[in-house]
Order: C-alpha cells, then structure tokens, then sequence
C-alpha cells in the first residue's frame, strides 16, 4: 500500500492574521497577567485599603466639645470607691490617664466618675473604645466632662493659671449650690422656725363647685348689681322648701339659698342654674361646700 505523504502548508502571499481579543484574553489568563476585576469597579485590594482609608479619617476626627476629661456615668455603685478607683486606672491604662480617678461618696455623685488624660486625642480614643464595656456587670456611659479638670491646668497652663481656674471653678459651685432650689426651701424653713413665723403653707387644691356633693344649701354667683333678697325669694320661692336667703353685703354677687333638704335644693338648682333674674345675666347655681 502506497504511504501518503502529510498535505503540505499552502504558501500564500498574505500575512498571518493578528490573535483577536479573546484569543489575547484566554492566553493572559492562562500566563496568569490578566485583572480579572470589571470595568468600572475596584479590586478587593483597592476596596479595602480604600475602607481602611475612610476608618482612619473617621477617627481622627474629634468633637468640638471634647476636652482632655472623660465623664463617667453608670458604674456600680455597690462597688467600693477605693476599688472602683483602681479598676477604672488599670482599665483605661492603653490611654495614659492621669492620676487621680475622681469618683465621689455623696448620694448625688453615686455611679459617677472623672478621669483625665494628657491630650485631647488620646481622651477620645478612650472614649471611643471603652464606651459601654462591662464594669461589674454595667456598661459604662461616657460623655466629655464640662470642663478641665484641676490637675489638667495645673499641668498644662502652670501656677498663675491654675489658681484662677480654681477660683472661678469654686465660685461657680457655690453659686449652684446658693440657686438650687431644694437648698432654698431648706434654708426658708429654717429661718421660719428660727424667727416663730409660720411656713407658708401649700395651696391646697379645692373640687370645682359643678362637683360638689348635693346638700340642702345652695351657693349663688354671678348675680348682676342691684339683687336683693326679696329678688332672690320672689325667684326661689316657687320651688317647694324655701328656708332662708343669706346675702353677703361684702361681696353683693353672692348668696346662699337654704331648703329643708337635699331633695328640695337639687330641684331648685336644676331649674335655677343659668336662669337670667335681671333677663340678661346667667347666675349660676351649685351646691355650697359644707
């Protein structure tokens, strides 16, 4: 049998034919060149160092209130301050607080703490990270303190500058202490005593008179000017039980009309009240208080 010998390649005059885009996308991926992210989006590299970008300028930034003290707010109060103390310091240590840790025995100050740190940065950054952690069971609330803390000025502003921050600071206490009203009523209850005068003694609040419980006298307002008690029978006398009439002559708008009883003043007073005795004023009629 006759061997075949291999077709040989047709020699053409034209050049060969460039890869197209495909054929150079499949043999990047194959050399492994290729940035397989889509057009338009960054890749997971640029993502994150972007996001790590955002996070740092984000925590630069520091309150416009912020102050190098911390105020600290609901911590234990049945741990003992001395402990207290010492846990917050050891805590907050990654932040180089200052001593002392400020926290207070009286009622008022219970659950409360100050602690401050050399700069405003890293009393920020404290904030930021120990927000909420769980002291003995509660997590801590922290806020920038009012103001700076004695220890604070004394440090950074020296002497001079210290002793008027003390000054204005001890001022402003007692001026707190001489408004806060509680302090007020104290002190005039005191002096009350002192002197024999009596305490002014609280209002007491008093039902209105369309509530009052039914009795066998009624009390009459609003009369016009003029009414006399021989107005006022000639008015009530219609209705069954008429005892007496009692004008005021110290306040003539006022009167109290008595019946034998309840029965006989409720009558009179559901058809009396409103009723115009001069034809223009409304008196009204209630029940008078006992």
């Amino acid at each position: 049998m006759a061997e075949v010998a291999p077709p040989q390649a047709i020699e053409t005059d034209q050049p060969p034919l460039p890869p197209s885009d495909q054929e150079q996308q499949q043999q990047q991926e194959q050399d492994g060149d290729v940035d397989m992210t889509p057009k338009g989006e960054d890749s997971e590299e640029q993502q994150e160092a972007k996001e790590g970008e955002e996070v740092e300028d984000e925590g630069e930034k520091i309150p416009e209130d912020a102050c190098e003290t911390l105020y600290l707010q609901n911590l234990n109060e049945k741990v003992r301050i001395p402990v207290i103390t010492e846990t917050l310091f050891s805590l907050f240590k990654p932040y180089r607080p200052l001593h002392p840790v400020i926290a207070h025995r009286n009622v008022r100050m219970r659950g409360q703490a100050f602690i401050s740190f050399p700069d405003v940065k890293s009393a920020n950054e404290a904030r930021k990270d120990v927000l909420e952690f769980p002291l003995y069971g509660k997590p801590i609330q922290i806020s920038f303190a009012r103001g700076r803390s004695d220890s604070i000025v004394k440090k950074s502003d020296g002497d001079e500058k210290f002793d008027e921050h003390k000054a204005k600071r001890l001022e402003e206490k007692k001026k707190r202490r001489r408004d806060n009203p509680l302090r007020q009523k104290a002190q005039a209850k005191l002096k009350a005593e002192e002197t024999g005068a009596a305490p002014a003694k609280k209002q007491r609040l008093q039902m209105p008179d369309e509530y009052l419980p039914p009795n066998s006298v009624l009390f009459i307002q609003n009369l016009p000017e003029g009414t006399t008690s021989d107005d006022l029978r000639e008015v009530f006398e219609v209705h069954a039980g008429l005892v007496e009439i009692r004008t005021i002559p110290a306040k003539k708008d006022i009167a109290f009309v008595e019946f034998v009883d309840e029965n006989a003043a409720t009558v009179a007073k559901d058809a009396l009240h409103n009723f115009k005795i001069d034809g223009e004023t409304k008196m009204k009629v209630t029940y008078a208080r006992k």
